[in-house]
């Protein structure tokens, strides 16, 4: 009873957020600030070239006005992570799909602070080492974006049970994740504008560190799937998924050429692995080993009550 209020409630509240997040006010409200982030920003950096600003405050501020670049465009990837949270409740494979799209926007920002690292006013000199790494993350991020089309494309969205308590309860399981990871997302960021604030940079990878997370409820989410359905096509897809999220993983940790290079090739294994599955497994034979499932379940209980008789 305790377990269907509370997971009753976070659907509720999941619910909740996601309508706030979704709605047309709050995305013309994210502009807004955004774009109010990246003037002021520009701003406070011209303060900071000026000798403006009291020193104190002056130490820990850039005097590159490019940083502004960088800094709203984590902001926008930061944004786009908790809309990745929001699409984990709806489908696993809709869900790893979100991950690359969010990575392709890793390989941008790399493009972006890059960018931020010249020193004004720009000279070839200086950028030219910078070049073929700009190149790589920016035409690595293109590729990935014409693959997740392809990718989207395949997705049958197949059912995994037609249990209607072990469906609710994998939802349910779901949204709880997703609540968790919401909160895990804003404990990182906030945990990384302390440090930036406090030291002057953040010690860590928001985004990488959060990558790592996604692979723990990747592998729970496959692990809690074969409750519903416990096919060997179904668990090897799932399980390719996480293993796509664990190379995306390894790819932030990479040079930005080799790092977009690794992503391109989780997403066409990805792609490969939805090709196979959907050639070698058919709607109506998904369809027909969970109906079967269903008879041996009756079966099996009508075994135990004759027994109990």
């Amino acid at each position: 009873m305790i377990y269907r209020i509370t997971n009753g409630y976070i659907v509720r509240l999941l619910h909740h957020l996601e309508e706030k997040f979704e709605s047309t006010h709050s995305f013309k409200f994210i502009g807004t600030f955004l774009v109010g982030i990246f003037i002021s920003g520009i701003i406070i950096i011209e303060l900071n070239r000026q000798n403006i600003l009291p020193s104190a405050i002056a130490d820990k501020l850039p005097t590159n006005h490019l940083i502004a670049i960088d800094m709203v465009f984590n902001l926008l990837l930061f944004i786009e992570v908790i809309s990745l949270i929001f699409k984990m409740v709806q489908s696993f494979s809709d869900s790893v799909g979100r991950q690359f799209e969010v990575f392709s926007l890793i390989l941008l920002r790399d493009t972006f602070k890059e960018f931020s690292h010249f020193q004004e006013p720009l000279c070839w000199a200086n950028v030219s080492p910078a070049v073929i790494p700009i190149l790589a993350a920016s035409g690595g991020s293109l590729i990935i974006f014409v693959l997740i089309g392809f990718y989207y494309k395949l997705q049958k969205h197949k059912p995994i049970t037609m249990d209607e308590s072990d469906l609710i309860s994998f939802k349910a399981a779901k949204y709880t994740i997703a609540l968790l990871l919401l909160v895990v997302i804003h404990f990182l960021g906030m945990l990384s504008l302390f440090q930036q604030i406090a030291f002057g940079k953040a010690y860590f990878s928001v985004f990488g560190a959060f990558y790592t997370v996604l692979v723990f409820t990747d592998i729970f989410i496959v692990i809690f799937s074969i409750r519903g359905n416990y096919s060997y096509p179904v668990a090897f897809r799932n399980s390719g998924f996480a293993v796509s999220t664990i190379i995306i993983r390894l790819a932030l940790i990479a040079p930005p050429a080799y790092g977009a290079a690794i992503g391109i090739g989780a997403v066409v294994f990805a792609i490969s692995l939805t090709l196979a599955y959907n050639y070698f497994t058919s709607e109506e034979s998904v369809i027909e080993f969970l109906i079967d499932r269903e008879k041996r379940k009756v079966i099996a209980q009508n075994h135990l009550k004759k027994n109990k008789i």
